[in-house]
């Protein structure tokens, strides 16, 4: 029987087509063209917001309350866009870890040509064709279409599937947490930019203040040395004065712009974007006052704790599905399919088979023993870092009242010495216009009340931030609950 050639049209055609799909997918994958295709998942702000739009919730405007901003920061932050992402990517991999319980079905359709005498026999057989006398010693060529359905499903495998769809919830869980925790770190961080805001607009405003008292003290003092009525030292210390106090209104200026610069960051918006503050209460954010009960309630609610513990949980399941590989793997499978050597299929000619499948790998070279190994390393490393998280936990709870209790102390002496060299500035600002104090006793007293307000403020937005951190060292804002800031 004479052999027919190979065609390999086919493949030809196949790697033309694989080089133009390939050529005209490259602009697919450009990163403008991927930003652009899914924007919306990056879930930026749209400017235009900003002006000319209704209210509406979570807008950058120029009038943020201290809730406008967590709101913003809570939608829009990049990091806790990143963990929502997270989350879905474990949901996703926790109906993955379905699929070893469904049936895996394929369909099948396969070309098959040649002169192989085994081929030949086994395909010429399900075909129902193989004619009488064959020399299968050189039975010539042959080809055959086989198109077909397949099923099979596991049916044991030492419960590695259950415990991987139990790891996958974990996981799921793990993520979720994680997002709480990023959330309680990110809200804790918007307040504090929020207070160094407005420390260092009231630092523009002590500045402010006292290039116009200084500038107006000059052009008194200039017109007194004019008339002879003044040294010339007066006069070049309250230039020198005057040059100090407009460098510290550029850099409060700066420390402004700055401080919007980070703020807008954590909104997850460009740091050009205009937008604006408001004022707040004192106290605006209410925190427990007991210290042991804060870190009861840290103990319960800090995400942290609760994902340390969920991969203890997880670790331990790791260990228990190490064991599978020391038990057999049993399958079933099914299979029904066609053959003809061209493609004319009848019900007449078809074939199947079922059967089970048992696999037991008695040695695998040590591998089983090496991966209970290291997950046993793991639960070890996990439970190592479940002690750790909760001596951090209290460390961070202790340090934050510490630093609340110094930051409420620091405020009291500020706003007490505030009072002190107001009078003292004022008393000898009249002295001093009235001849009877000297122009180093007025710099003095000046430059004394300024630094008293901006240590005032300071220490005002140093106990605010004090009692962020708090809520943040106690899980505050996890879950639902993420309210409880007092507008003013």
């Amino acid at each position: 029987m004479p052999k027919a050639p190979i065609s390999l049209m086919p493949a030809f055609t196949l790697m033309v087509a694989a080089t133009v799909i390939g050529c005209a997918s490259k602009d697919a994958y450009r990163y403008e063209t991927i930003q652009t295709q899914y924007a919306d998942l990056a879930f930026n702000l749209d400017p235009s917001q900003s002006a000319g739009t209704p209210p509406a919730t979570c807008v950058v405007n120029s009038s943020l309350t201290l809730q406008d901003v967590l709101c913003i920061a809570k939608t829009n932050n990049p990091d806790l866009r990143m963990a929502l992402a997270r989350i879905e990517r474990a949901r996703a991999m926790l109906e993955k870890s379905a699929a070893p319980f469904y049936p895996q079905v394929n369909v099948t359709t396969e070309y098959l040509q040649g002169d192989a005498p085994s081929a030949y026999l086994f395909k010429s057989i399900d075909q129902r064709k193989l004619p009488p006398g064959t020399d299968f010693n050189d039975p010539g060529w042959f080809e055959d279409f086989e198109s077909g359905i397949s099923a099979d499903i596991n049916l044991f495998n030492g419960g590695r599937d259950s415990l991987n769809r139990e790891m996958a919830k974990t996981g799921l869980t793990i993520s979720q947490l994680e997002r709480d925790g990023i959330e309680n770190q990110v809200m804790a961080a918007a307040i504090g930019a929020y207070y160094d805001i407005l420390a260092a607009a009231n630092f523009t405003t002590v500045a402010e203040e006292s290039v116009a008292s200084t500038l107006s003290q000059l052009r008194i003092m200039d017109v007194r040395f004019q008339s002879g009525g003044a040294l010339k030292t007066d006069l070049l210390s309250l230039q020198v004065r005057v040059a100090e106090t407009q460098e510290i209104l550029l850099q409060s200026r700066n420390r402004q712009r700055l401080a919007k610069a980070a703020l807008a960051e954590i909104l997850g918006v460009a740091p050009d974007i205009p937008f604006g503050i408001v004022d707040a209460q004192a106290h605006a954010l209410a925190v427990p006052d007991d210290p042991i009960a804060a870190l009861n309630y840290a103990l319960a609610h800090r995400p942290e704790l609760a994902s340390v513990r969920e991969k203890v949980s997880q670790s331990k399941m790791a260990l228990d599905a190490s064991r599978a590989g020391y038990l057999p793997q049993v399958d079933f499978m099914t299979r029904y399919y066609v053959n003809d050597p061209e493609m004319k299929y009848s019900t007449d000619r078809d074939n199947w088979i079922a059967g089970l499948y048992l696999n037991w790998k008695i040695f695998d070279g040590f591998a089983t023993r090496s991966e209970r190994a290291e997950a046993l390393a793991r639960l070890q490393e996990t439970l190592a870092a479940d002690r750790k998280t909760l001596l951090a936990v209290k460390f961070d709870v202790k340090k934050a009242y510490l630093n609340l209790d110094e930051a409420q102390e620091r405020l009291k002496v500020a706003t007490a010495n505030v009072h002190t060299a107001g009078e003292t500035y004022g008393l000898v600002k009249r002295q001093f216009e009235g001849g009877s104090a000297d122009i180093t006793r007025y710099l003095e007293a000046e430059l004394a009340y300024n630094r008293a307000r901006m240590r005032e403020t300071t220490a005002y937005s140093d106990r605010e931030k004090a009692r962020a951190q708090i809520a943040r060292a106690i899980g505050y804002w996890t879950g639902s609950h993420a309210t409880g800031i007092k507008e003013g």
